[in-house]
């Protein structure tokens, strides 16, 4: 990819907007998936989240201060459109995010693109009983393999923090998986 500025002023630019935009959504679309598919684990609900990330991600480009990587930035976009996906969708439904939490593992194994299996079933199950933010960061750097200055920059919390919060999480879903 570009020099990350020279891409962004190509993002900006409405002459040049539209093809480096493809290339945006070309370098990104499958990460982003991944990530967003970690928190919300249904397929329909990740492709809708995906589609309103690239949204916001568009009509915030201009706001975009450099501060952090692009990478950066477009993740916690997604983050944060998945977290409040969820909490509107339990909301809907009348039930607290755990509940639509445990559903949506309970469902994994009918969907169609989910090719785990029973011991992935069971991890999912773990995590889904750790805080939101442990769950965040074990998801990050378990299965997206992130870098912990990578998720900093994406949560906005400390280095050490997140090591914290990774260890213990850890910890809980070594037991968990153990006792079961």
């Amino acid at each position: 990819m570009l020099e990350e500025k020279e891409f962004i002023e190509q993002l900006l630019n409405p002459k040049t907007q539209n093809d480096a935009f493809q290339k945006l959504l070309r370098s990104y679309q499958k990460p982003l998936y991944n990530h967003i598919r970690n928190i919300v684990l249904n397929h329909d609900d990740t492709d809708d989240v995906l589609q309103n990330t690239f949204i916001k991600v568009f009509q915030n480009l201009k706001n975009f201060k450099g501060e952090s990587k692009l990478f950066s930035w477009m993740y916690r976009i997604a983050t944060n459109e998945a977290l409040t996906f969820l909490n509107q969708k339990a909301k809907k439904s009348g039930i607290s995010s755990e509940t639509l939490q445990n559903n949506t593992i309970n469902n994994l194994q009918s969907d169609v693109y989910f090719d785990g299996n029973d011991i992935q079933i069971a991890l999912h199950k773990a995590i889904a009983t750790l805080p939101e933010k442990q769950q965040l960061v074990f998801k990050m750097k378990y299965f997206e393999e992130l870098k912990y200055e990578e998720i900093s920059e994406i949560l906005g919390t400390s280095v050490g923090a997140l090591k914290a919060s990774y260890h213990h999480a850890v910890k809980k879903i070594e037991a968990l998986l153990t006792t079961n």
